[in-house]
């Protein structure tokens, strides 16, 4: 949107300055002054450092274990509202069957209609350098479960070595004024985690950004930002299963939220955020496979070890990242 303002202000200027010209008799340009070239190309890229690495709510990293964070992504412009792009990330991560970290790739679609922009796209999570984890009683005896002398864990949580899912995206953010906006999103997987569970995920976002005159000439923004968002699980396949549910468990759907404030300078970004979850701590363990997870008071249908797991509980996280693009920042 800022732009087509600017191009359309830019016209504007250049019609009156002629009008203005001819009227004072000076001298006219025969021809128009050359434009600059179009280069359709640019890719942004970036680091981060957090100190809790949280994901729709739930934990990534182990609670407050921190992690960092780095992405690349190339971008290419049909047309000046149209952009396509493709990109990698990664980050530290601390799961419970031990893989290395979270690889990424994602592409996808930009296009932007006045005020409203909208992305559509496919991201799919790698967790390379996983391990088998069963339980201790397992033993590679029955279907579905880790071969013989796979790593178990004291509370009985298992998980696959492979984790690693895709989902297809749809995102629309809405520029009202220079101060606010309103977003919507949309996410869906058939096999959320590599659990046998689909998933979807859908939240609306919103910002606001504070006038640049409340930090004077210092060059620093701020903005308080916030997202409400529920996530759908299905049914695990057998591996997850339980007693009572050996085919597989239904894992709980859940509300997440989160609030923050940041401030900006230049390329740099610290962001200040509080994020919860109403899942409770033995449906939390279920889901996540928690291996610090402990106890025996959190029974639910799905969770019948009553291990509680503090993954999906209220944490603040205090982030500071870098965002640059070529055609901003390397000129």
């Amino acid at each position: 949107m800022k732009k087509i303002v600017v191009v359309s202000a830019a016209v504007l200027a250049m019609g009156m300055s002629a009008a203005s010209a001819a009227d004072l008799g000076a001298k006219m340009y025969k021809k128009a002054p050359p434009i600059e070239a179009f280069n359709p190309w640019d890719f942004a890229f970036g680091s981060a450092i957090m100190s809790n690495y949280v994901f729709r709510g739930v934990t990534q990293s182990n609670g407050q274990k921190g992690s960092v964070a780095a992405y690349f992504e190339p971008r290419y412009n049909i047309t000046k509202d149209v952009q396509l792009y493709a990109g990698v990330s990664g980050e530290s991560i601390s799961f419970a069957n031990r893989a290395a970290m979270e690889l990424d790739g994602y592409f996808g679609i930009r296009p932007t209609w006045g005020a409203a922009a909208f992305d559509f796209g496919f991201w799919y999570y790698g967790y390379p350098g996983g391990q088998c984890i069963d339980t201790p009683t397992a033993g590679g005896t029955l279907p579905n479960v880790c071969p013989v002398g796979a790593s178990v864990l004291a509370n009985g949580n298992v998980m696959k070595k492979d984790v690693s899912f895709y989902e297809g995206y749809a995102k629309l953010n809405y520029t009202f004024n220079d101060y606010f906006s309103l977003g919507g999103n949309a996410f869906y997987s058939p096999n959320f985690l590599n659990t046998g569970a689909d998933g979807t995920y859908a939240s609306i976002t919103g910002k606001v950004i504070a006038p640049s005159t409340w930090f004077g000439s210092t060059g620093i923004g701020s903005y308080v930002s916030g997202e409400f968002g529920r996530q759908w699980l299905g049914t695990s396949d057998a591996f997850y299963g339980t007693a009572q549910f050996p085919r597989g468990i239904k894992y709980a759907d859940y509300n997440t939220w989160n609030v923050g404030i940041g401030f900006t300078y230049k390329v740099f970004t610290l962001d200040l955020r509080y994020s919860d979850t109403n899942l409770s701590k033995g449906d939390c363990n279920a889901f996540t496979s928690d291996f610090t997870a402990s106890g025996t008071n959190n029974v639910t249908a799905i969770n019948p070890g009553g291990a509680g797991s503090s993954w999906c509980g209220a944490t603040g996280i205090v982030k500071l990242s870098a965002d640059l693009t070529a055609m901003s920042n390397l000129k």
